[in-house]
C-alpha cells in the first residue's frame, strides 16, 4: 500500500541530529539465508510471520527504529503476537539504530527495510533521470546502516514502483539495476551475506512478467527473493481468494518468495490467510508472510492505535480487536517443522516479452551512473536522512546501457558465507555515521545468496 515513487513534501522541517557511536554487543541471533526457494536460519527452514510497522505513516515519515521511546513499546507488542519479522518502509540513514535492533534481537525479530524514501526513490512516471548517484548514495547508505546488525534480514529495492498503468512498468529496468547495485555493494564492502529483492503491487495484469522480471538474466542481476503484496483474501478461503492459482503459479519459480503484504480489511478481519500459509497447500512455494499492519492509520488497516498520532508516536498504545484475532492465528497456526518440501535448486526464469501490459522490451540494464562507482570502493558515507534535498532531479545518471554479467566482477572481495550467529556484522560504517569497534570473528563473506 506504501510507495515512494514521487518525491513527497514533508509537512515539517527538523534538524537530523548525527548518530553517536554504535554500541555493538553481542547477540546470538542467527542471520537469515536462502537456498533455492525457501529461507533459512542456519539449516533450519525459516517462514515470515511478521508484520508491516511505520507508525505515524506517511504523515508522519519518522523513524521508528532510530527512537527507543517509539520502538521499545511495539517490541513487546510484537513479542506478544508472536510475529518473526516486522518490515519497516522509511527509515533515517543518518541516525543511529542500535537500541531498537538490539532489542528487536534480543526478541528473536528479524527486519526487512525498504532502502527508498520518499525523497530517495525511482519514480514510475520518470524512472531514468530518478536513477542517479545521489539516490544510490541514500539506498547504500541505508545499507551501511543496517547491514552490520544480524537480525537485518534483507532490503527490499522498491515497493510497487511497477503499478496498474503499463507504462510504469518501464521502471522496471531501474528497480531491477538498482537491485543489482544493491548486491554487488554488500559484496563489494565485504559485507555479511544479506538479501535484496522487490516488492510487488497487487496487480493481475501484470504480476507474473514482474516475477519473471526480477528472476531473469545472468546471477549478478537476479533478486534474492520475490515478495508481492496480495488483498485478495477477504475473510474468504483458500480457493476464494485465488490462492490456489497463485500457488501453482509460482511452484517452480525458482526463488524464495513471501507475500509483502496481505490483509484485505473489506470484512471483519480472521486472518486466515495465516493457516493458509503455514499449510502444506503452500509452504513447499511459499514462505509466509507479512500482515499490512501494525499502527492504525487513516487507511485502517492497522491492529493498534497511537493517541496523538501522527504527531506524537509515544503514546501509550491501545489494542484493536483485530491485536486479539491475529495473536491467535499465529498461535493457532505455527510455523511448520522439516523443510516442508522445498525445491533446493536456485533456477532463473526466462524473461519476459513486451505485451499489453508489460511494456519492457529489452534484456539490458542501465549501467551505474558513473559517478555511484566510486560508492564500491570508498563507501557510501554519511546518509541524507529523511530530510536531504532528494534525488529525483540530481543529475548524473546513468549513460547507456550495462552489459550483461558487468556486476560479477566487483564480487571478488566475496568468498563464502557463514550463518553462524554474528555480532554485529561489521564492515566500513560510513552512514550515521558510526565508528564500530566490535569485529566478529570467524566467519567468511558470501556472494548473491541463493544463486
Amino acid at each position: 500500500m506504501r510507495s515512494f515513487t514521487l518525491v513527497s513534501a514533508l509537512a515539517a522541517a527538523c534538524a537530523v541530529q548525527a548518530a553517536g557511536p554504535a554500541k555493538a554487543r553481542a547477540t546470538t541471533i542467527t542471520p537469515i539465508t536462502a537456498k533455492g526457494n525457501a529461507f533459512f536460519v542456519g539449516n533450519d527452514r525459516f517462514f515470515v510471520r511478521g508484520i508491516d510497522y511505520q507508525p505515524g505513516g506517511s504523515a508522519a515519515n519518522a523513524d521508528p527504529l532510530a527512537d527507543p521511546k517509539i520502538c521499545l513499546q511495539d517490541i513487546k507488542k510484537f513479542a506478544d503476537l508472536g510475529v518473526n519479522v516486522v518490515r519497516v518502509y522509511s527509515t533515517d540513514n543518518s541516525l543511529d539504530h542500535t537500541e531498537c535492533m538490539n532489542a528487536l534481537a534480543d526478541a528473536g525479530i528479524y527486519v526487512m527495510l525498504d532502502a527508498n524514501n520518499p525523497l530517495y526513490s525511482i519514480n514510475r512516471d520518470k524512472p531514468a533521470p530518478s536513477y542517479n548517484a545521489a539516490y544510490l548514495q541514500s539506498v547504500f547508505a541505508t545499507i551501511d546502516s543496517f547491514i552490520k546488525f544480524p537480525n537485518t534480514m534483507g532490503f527490499f529495492s522498491g515497493n510497487e514502483v511497477i503499478h496498474d498503468f503499463p507504462n510504469t512498468t518501464l521502471s522496471a529496468r531501474y528497480v531491477k539495476a538498482t537491485t543489482r547495485d544493491m548486491r554487488q555493494y554488500i559484496r563489494a564492502r565485504g559485507y555479511r551475506t544479506a538479501l535484496v529483492g522487490y516488492s510487488a503491487a497487487d496487480v493481475t495484469d501484470n504480476r507474473m512478467q514482474t516475477a519473471a522480471y526480477f528472476n531473469c538474466g545472468t546471477d549478478d542481476e537476479r533478486s534474492d527473493f520475490f515478495a508481492f503484496n496480495d488483498y485478495s483474501w477477504c475473510s474468504s478461503d483458500f480457493q476464494t481468494a485465488g490462492w490456489g492459482e497463485k500457488v501453482k503459479n509460482f511452484t517452480d519459480y525458482g526463488l524464495p518468495i513471501f507475500l509483502s503484504e496481505y490483509g484485505c480489511i473489506a470484512n471483519v478481519r480472521d486472518f486466515g490467510e495465516v493457516e493458509a500459509l503455514m499449510s502444506d497447500k503452500m509452504t513447499s512455494v511459499y514462505s509466509g508472510g507479512l500482515l499490512y499492519e501494525y499502527t492504525y492509520e487513516a487507511n485502517k488497516f492497522g491492529i493498534v492505535k497511537i493517541p496523538g498520532s501522527p504527531k506524537d508516536l509515544t503514546g501509550t498504545r491501545e489494542e484493536m480487536d483485530e491485536f486479539a484475532a491475529f495473536k491467535k492465528a499465529l498461535k493457532n497456526n505455527p510455523a511448520p517443522k522439516g523443510d516442508s518440501g522445498y525445491s533446493p535448486t536456485s533456477k532463473a526464469q526466462p524473461c519476459p516479452t513486451k505485451d499489453a501490459f508489460w511494456s519492457v522490451d529489452s534484456t539490458l540494464l542501465p549501467k551505474i551512473p558513473d559517478a555511484a562507482k566510486e560508492y564500491m570502493s570508498k563507501g557510501a558515507g554519511k546518509g541524507p536522512g529523511l530530510k536531504g534535498p532528494g534525488s529525483q532531479w540530481a543529475g548524473s545518471t546513468s549513460t547507456g546501457d550495462a552489459e550483461p554479467g558487468s556486476a560479477t566482477g566487483a564480487f571478488s572481495n566475496a568468498a563464502s558465507s557463514s550463518s553462524a550467529a554474528v555480532a554485529g556484522l561489521l564492515g566500513p560504517m560510513d552512514k550515521t555515521p558510526f565508528v564500530v569497534s566490535a569485529i566478529v570473528a570467524a566467519f567468511t563473506l558470501l556472494g548473491a545468496v541463493a544463486l
